[in-house]
């Protein structure tokens, strides 16, 4: 049942990772904004669907639930096999964050809201390993068997 442990986790730091976000969006001037980011690819994959979302609260709705769901199955791989934790989480973390900055543009997406100063790329990278290391601490604490 590690499995469950290792996804539990893994929502723990994803929701930590969503709330700093929101927290720091709404308080500190020139903060990244991966949800404009999330924002633009949710709706560039619907719109080949046709059925891009038009009203900007469901598509903050939508964007925040499946960034909880994206980053909680992401970091529930650093539970693994228990071993090396706090390696992988530094790593992962720190491979997300860096991922968010430099993936945008080969995706066709605007990394203006992550890139355009280097506080943004600072608190973007920070962001994913306060994810990863809140999932690391969830793993070795809360979570114990």
């Amino acid at each position: 049942m590690r499995w469950i442990k290792n996804i539990a986790a893994g929502l723990i730091g994803s929701v930590a990772l969503n709330i700093l976000h929101e927290t720091v969006r709404k308080n500190v001037k020139n903060a990244p904004e991966v949800n404009l980011l999330g924002a633009e690819a949710v709706n560039k994959t619907l719109g080949h669907y046709g059925r891009p979302i038009q009203d900007l609260n469901d598509l903050h709705k939508v964007t925040l639930e499946l960034d909880l769901i994206a980053n909680a199955a992401y970091y529930s791989a650093i539970g693994g096999s228990g071993k090396y934790i706090w390696p992988k989480a530094i790593a992962m973390g720190l491979g997300a964050g860096l991922g968010a900055l430099k993936l945008p543009k080969p995706l066709g997406l605007d990394p203006t809201p992550v890139t355009e100063t280097t506080q943004k790329q600072a608190l973007t990278v920070g962001y994913y390993l306060f994810g990863a290391l809140v999932t690391a601490l969830a793993l070795k604490t809360i979570l114990k068997p």
